[in-house]
C-alpha cells in the first residue's frame, strides 16, 4: 500500500467569524487540500478537529438557519 507524503506546510490558522467577540471563544479554522481544520486558540497544540470539503459545505448553510 502506498502513503502519499505529508505536506510540509503549516495550515494557516485565522480566527473564525463565528468566534465570539470576547477573549473565551475563539475557534480558529484552516483551509488545507483535504479539507478544514478546526481548534481551540487556547490551545492551538491541542488535537484539532478534521472535516471534508463536503462535509463543511454541508455544514455552513445548516448552521446558519
Amino acid at each position: 500500500m502506498s502513503v502519499a507524503p505529508e505536506s510540509t506546510s503549516r495550515p494557516q490558522w485565522f480566527k473564525s467569524s463565528y468566534s465570539g467577540g470576547n477573549a473565551t471563544e475563539c475557534v480558529e479554522a484552516a483551509f488545507t487540500s483535504a479539507g478544514v481544520l478546526i481548534r481551540d486558540s487556547k490551545q492551538p497544540d491541542a488535537a484539532h478537529l478534521t472535516f471534508s470539503v463536503r462535509a463543511w459545505a454541508d455544514f455552513l448553510p445548516a448552521e446558519s438557519g
